[in-house]
Formats: C-alpha cells, sequence, structure tokens
C-alpha cells in the first residue's frame, strides 16, 4: 500500500531551522562551533543597543526610517539562519542521496524506469531518497524507494515548492515539506544531502546542479558526489570545459570543471554511489570533510 505523505508546510527560515533538526538528530550528536560564544555576546550587545536606541522611535510616516528598520530586521534574521546552520552532527544515522530529474517524464518510460531502478538499488543499500517530491522523474525516485526490497525500509522524501501549476505530492512520498521559494528549497536539499544523482531535466534541474556544482567550486559543500547521469548532462560540461577554460584569462579552473561526474547509465551511477557510502560506513568523516555548508549560502 502507497504512504499517505505527511507535509509539513513551513515558512521559509522555520523550515530551515527545522530541517537542521531532522538532520543533525537528537542528542549528543550535536556539535555548536566555537563561534557561538562569540555570536551570543554579540547578541547580548544588540540587545542593549536596541535598549538604549529604544526611545527613539520610528514613526510608520517615516518612509525611509521604516525601510532602515526592516532592512536591519532581516539581516538580522540571516544571521540566525546563517549561525543555526553551523551546527552539525558528528555522523548522521542515515545516507541520504538527493536525485533531480524532470517533472515530465511519464511512468513507463525507459528514463522513467532507470531512474526508479538507481533509487531502488540505492535504497537496498540502506540510503534514503530525496526529491522534488512531484511528479515525472521525482516520482520515479520516490517509487524505487518506497518499492524496494530493503531490510530496513528507505525513508522516500519530497521537498516542495509552491508554484502557480503546483502539482500534489507524488503518491510515493512518506515525508514531504513545502517551501515558498526556490532559495529555501535549495538550501534544504543542500542541508540535507550526501550525494546528488542529476538524471536527465530541464530548466529547474539545471538550476539545482549548477547550484550543487558551485557550491562545491568554492567548499562551501565538500566530500559530496555530484553524479550527472545521461548525455545531456556531458555535453553540457563540455560546453564549460571549452567555454570556460580557454578565454585568456580562463574563467574556471580546470580542477572546477572536473567536479561533476558524468556517467552514460544507471549501473555507473549507483557503482559511484556505493563507492562513496561504503567510505561513510566505514566511519565518520573529518571535520573539514563534513563542513556542508559551513558559510551562509
Amino acid at each position: 500500500m502507497v504512504p499517505t505523505p505527511c507535509v509539513a508546510k513551513l515558512p521559509a527560515t522555520t523550515a530551515t531551522f527545522f530541517h537542521i533538526a531532522l538532520s543533525v538528530g537528537s542528542g549528543p550528536n550535536i556539535m555548536a562551533s566555537a563561534g557561538q560564544v562569540e555570536y551570543n555576546q554579540g547578541y547580548q550587545l544588540m540587545n542593549e543597543q536596541a535598549h538604549d536606541k529604544g526611545r527613539d522611535m520610528v514613526s510608520l510616516a517615516d518612509e525611509e526610517g521604516v525601510k532602515q528598520v526592516l532592512v536591519n530586521s532581516i539581516l538580522g534574521l540571516w544571521e540566525i539562519v546563517n549561525n543555526l546552520t553551523r551546527l552539525r552532527p558528528s555522523k548522521r544515522d542515515r545516507y541520504r542521496v538527493t536525485i533531480f530529474g524532470s517533472a515530465r517524464a511519464q511512468p513507463g518510460t525507459f528514463v522513467y524506469d532507470e531512474v526508479k531502478r538507481i533509487a531502488a538499488a540505492l535504497a537496498e543499500m540502506g540510503c534514503d531518497i530525496i526529491t522534488g517530491g512531484g511528479p515525472g522523474l521525482m516520482q520515479a525516485a520516490n517509487e524505487g524507494a518506497a518499492t524496494a526490497k530493503a531490510p530496513e525500509r528507505a525513508q522516500s522524501v519530497g521537498i516542495r515548492v509552491d508554484l502557480p501549476f503546483e502539482q500534489d505530492v507524488n503518491p510515493f512520498v512518506a515525508q514531504a515539506f513545502e517551501h515558498k521559494t526556490f532559495f529555501t528549497r535549495l538550501h534544504h536539499f543542500v542541508l540535507t544531502s550526501d550525494a546528488f544523482v542529476v538524471a536527465p531535466g530541464g530548466i529547474g534541474s539545471v538550476l539545482e546542479l549548477m547550484m550543487v556544482w558551485q557550491l562545491l567550486q568554492v567548499r562551501h559543500v565538500q566530500d559530496t558526489p555530484l553524479i550527472l547521469v545521461g548525455k545531456m548532462w556531458a555535453e553540457l560540461v563540455d560546453w564549460a570545459r571549452k567555454h570556460l577554460l580557454t578565454t585568456q584569462p580562463p574563467l574556471a579552473n580546470p580542477e572546477d570543471v572536473a567536479i561533476p561526474r558524468c556517467v552514460a547509465t544507471a549501473d555507473e551511477a549507483i557503482a559511484l554511489v556505493r563507492e562513496h557510502h561504503a567510505r561513510w560506513q566505514r566511519g565518520p568523516q573529518t571535520r573539514e570533510a563534513r563542513k556542508n555548508v559551513a558559510a551562509s549560502l
């Protein structure tokens, strides 16, 4: 029987906070940065300054003053988000793979069946599967996870975004989250994933791929495989190599273009994830290697 998904519709910052807790888990696994003490002192100072200026009220008729209050408040909220994302687990209880791909692929097609097979193989390894929660190849991945013959049932997660042409969460998602913006949704994917597999897709898949690629390039995300499956992605990387490395000066470094691992088949993608998963199982990675999104995104 297909499970009924539990959908959490959360404001942007709340969704980020909530999934930090989900990713970190409970108990003593949470590791707070030493900089947290510095942040607490800064927050106390900010409160003292606010108290001192409490008499400097801003009239709603003062348009510029109101704008400044709003800007300062929003920047303060982002500072809170950035500091909360510094909390990292010593090791996740579960290895999680996010699979991106087209919402337009139909069940019964070759690409649908291959993505379903990838997800099933990963679930049988003990991996949780995360997608955008919609139809097409997202559904294929969630279906593969939900129907896999795994010793321990894998979690099948969907991370949605509110769109004017919104589709329902696909029926194979067991746990769903919904964001109002693409920014917080992409942040959510990055916070919770140990590996990314990108199947053929459109503009949304390109956005997701490029964001992960860039975070790996600047080392805000580390030791996280980015695996591109299919000819279309190999051609995209060839385009990047041709146009980014041949200018004077070059627009990227050769090692930047080598970050994505391009493969032609589902079996090659499964093998790459299996290799990384085996290293993950052998023990906690170094602090540097676990530094996913150590800086603000």
